[in-house]
């Protein structure tokens, strides 16, 4: 498999293209970028980030740096710990939700956010016109361990207005809700209960211990969830929650036992801030972003609390850039990421456990209760390999949906009010394939639309 290199940073298999020069050349690179100050890295996990660990590190060393190291940590985590350091930036060795195979680098600034598209091109031209830039040899460099920046992030998570809430707190603790947590095994190992534990949860841990050995595929899709869904139903548990390797994607098994699709996740999130918008000092009127490829859902509850609701590309950097543009409350991605700008400006699993805990004790309701109360949507995701020229397929939709305005700012997306369906067709950031995704109330009507654009393939 290739290289790729998007603005969802860096991505390669081990076998073939993630060697050490090329890891040692792009944190060089990044660091050439940065101004003087201490760079935070932590790993997902996997057993490959820890030789990749030492090359950042030295790497990193060699050019005077100075390194705080987390070790295994979820990628919010270590975006957190720079936003309140005072790291100049920050990496995480991740390959997000990739099989075992597969490891990469995610670079962040000093804000605790991702590179967005214009710094990111910046790295990679200093990449590909790389020159070592030797450092002085009375530069004094020292590498510095960060080992309680779990306990930090859950500290700063447990300030959020509607969790801090001691009538919160206190409901929560009664409620002793009793939860499995599938981690796969990775970074999301440690923090995802010890926040549940802390929260007053019962925790049954399914896989969670912390060897970055997957015991699935470790994308928390209702397929990769079976044993999940059987642990929430044989423990007669409340909760069912999966987290991707690098803990930024969250992803719910209801009461019972039925995966309720990640698309859900930012929705429950939605209806809990806007619900409750009031405790939240941003703006005067709320706003909602998500991207180009999430449930219309989302747009439902934002319209049924008369807040404005945006779309961005696809993208956790593009969301926050819009967010931050129109001083949204609450964003995300229908891949079950959750951003919060009162915690930071980053999609965090924990931050969507502890709005979806809140809400279910507001409501007073279980987790199939309130997703019963929503209005319903089948969502058909599809992706094939894909080397061809995309911009070619542009004019072939326009072709197939003559009298249909066709929205370009993120692949192709097409929205059909009548029957408030959807299709968005778009080349991945994070693997060499074209996804394809339609949403509709009926299933046959998604289908068709798959279908078509399939047909333009």
């Amino acid at each position: 498999m290739p290289i790729i290199r998007s603005i969802s940073g860096l991505r390669a298999t081990l076998t073939d293209f993630l060697t050490p020069e090329l890891i040692s050349k792009y944190v060089l690179s990044f660091s050439y970028l940065l101004p003087e100050g201490p760079i935070v890295v932590g790993r997902d996990g996997r057993p490959s980030g820890q030789w990749i660990e030492q090359i950042i590190v030295g790497s990193l060393i060699s050019a005077g740096r100075e390194v705080f190291i987390l070790g295994t940590a979820p990628t919010p985590t270590v975006q957190l710990m720079t936003e309140l350091s005072e790291a100049v930036g920050g990496i995480a060795i991740t390959a997000s939700h990739n099989p075992k195979e597969w490891n990469g680098l995610k670079f962040i600034d000093s804000n605790g956010v991702f590179l967005n598209g214009e710094t990111n091109s910046k790295l990679w031209e200093q990449f590909d016109n790389f020159q070592f830039l030797p450092i002085a040899s009375d530069v004094y460099y020292k590498s510095v361990s960060m080992m309680n920046a779990i306990d930090d992030h859950i500290d700063n998570i447990l300030t959020i207005p509607v969790v801090s809430n001691n009538s919160f707190i206190q409901k929560l603790a009664e409620k002793r809700y009793k939860v499995v947590v599938d981690a796969v095994n990775a970074s999301g190992s440690v923090a995802i209960p010890l926040l549940l534990r802390k929260l007053g949860c019962q925790v049954i841990p399914l896989h969670c211990d912390g060897s970055g050995m997957f015991p699935h595929t470790p994308e928390p899709l209702p397929e990769n969830l079976i044993e999940l869904a059987q642990a929430v139903k044989n423990n007669k548990a409340d909760l069912g929650i999966a987290v991707d390797p690098d803990a930024d994607r969250l992803v719910l098994i209801d009461d019972n036992g039925e995966a309720i699709g990640e698309e859900k996740t930012i929705c429950l999130a939605i209806e809990a801030v806007l619900s409750n918008f009031s405790a939240f000092e941003i703006g005067v009127e709320p706003a909602v972003v998500v991207n180009f490829s999430t449930t219309r859902l989302a747009k439902d509850i934002a319209d049924k609390y008369l807040a404005e609701f945006y779309r961005s590309p696809v993208g956790e950097i593009n969301v926050i850039n819009k967010m931050i543009e129109v001083d949204a409350v609450i964003g995300g991605e229908g891949s079950g990421g959750v951003i919060l700008p009162t915690c930071h400006y980053g999609r965090d699993s924990l931050v969507g456990t502890a709005l979806i805990l809140f809400l279910m004790v507001k409501r007073n309701q279980s987790l199939s209760q309130i997703i019963d109360s929503m209005p319903k949507y089948h969502m058909i995701k599809y992706k094939q390999n894909f080397s061809g020229n995309f911009d070619e397929l542009v004019g072939k939709a326009r072709a197939e949906f003559p009298d249909t305005e066709i929205n370009l700012e993120d692949g192709i997306r097409i929205d059909i009010e009548i029957n408030k369906s959807w299709v968005q067709m778009r080349t991945s950031n994070t693997e060499p394939i074209v996804r394809i995704i339609a949403e509709a109330p009926e299933l046959s009507d998604a289908q068709n639309l798959i279908d078509k654009m399939i047909s333009l393939l």
